[in-house]
């Protein structure tokens, strides 16, 4: 608060105190604020600029207090996580990118058609680039509602998983490249994809409405609820939670603790 604000605080008080006769309790106050508003408003329609200043510095240091809270809570939920991290289940019908000895696992849950989604797997991309054999990558499925062309996605990376996790992958960095293009391209452009991406059209077509792929989907959606990921993108690195389309950075700074712990970095 200015200096400026400060005496006209000390002033509208005063004020407050004069009408009263004493010094004012908070009660006091309170009652005189209600039944005479026009105190305040008049010392404000004096000084507009003042007040205005006060009650965006106010406003900042109040957000800049949330966000210091939320990250000290962010903070502490993470250390428990390091001490009991999360563990999705990873079958062996599913697609991984990546060594299956590669010590760091990242499952990322995702919606096909949402464009933060996008933002993750351009981290995604990076990180794998980044740490190579060291990271193996599991994508699950959570597709929202209001994206009418996630499930149908889904539904043809997990039946061309069941071709080729190559494939598979190829078919999901080639929809994520082409994501402006879903909405107005449909079905017929992820089909076109697939066939791009080398899958077994007539086999991808059967597979896609299976009750084993759907089970699968459904599965994904259950597990990211378990964890509490709601939006997408959401992500379990090394088993901590990472809520949301975070740099790069985030990934890095979670990886590499993880090494460092086991050694391998």
């Amino acid at each position: 608060m200015t200096h400026s604000s400060i005496k006209l605080v000390l002033a509208t008080l005063a004020i407050l105190a004069m009408a009263i006769g004493c010094t004012p309790s908070p009660t006091q106050l309170k009652k005189v604020m209600k039944e005479n508003p026009e105190i305040l408003f008049d010392v404000i329609k004096e000084h507009p600029f003042e007040f205005t200043e006060t009650f965006r510095q106010a406003a900042q240091q109040a957000q800049a207090k949330q966000r210091e809270e939320a990250q000290k809570k962010e903070s502490a939920e993470r250390e428990a996580e390091y001490k009991n991290p999360k563990e999705p289940v990873v079958s062996d019908n599913r697609a991984v990118w990546g060594k299956k000895e590669a010590p760091i696992l990242i499952v990322e849950y995702s919606d096909f058609q949402c464009p933060y989604c996008s933002r993750g797997y351009r981290t995604v991309q990076a990180v794998k680039k980044q740490y190579g054999d060291k990271v193996k990558v599991v994508f699950k499925h959570l597709p929202l509602d209001f994206h009418p062309m996630a499930m149908p996605a889904a539904q043809r990376f997990e039946a061309i998983a069941k071709q080729s996790t190559d494939k598979a992958y190829k078919f999901h960095d080639l929809v994520f490249e082409n994501q402006d293009q879903l909405k107005s391209g449909g079905e017929k452009l992820l089909d076109s994809l697939a066939t791009k991406a080398g899958a077994d059209m007539a086999k991808m077509k059967k597979d896609m409405n299976s009750d084993e792929v759907k089970a699968i989907i459904k599965a994904d959606m259950e597990e990211a609820q378990k964890f509490g990921i709601s939006g997408t993108p959401g992500f379990i690195v090394a088993g901590i939670t990472l809520k949301g389309a975070y740099p790069p950075p985030a990934f890095q700074e979670i990886i590499d603790r993880r090494l460092k712990e086991m050694g391998k970095n």
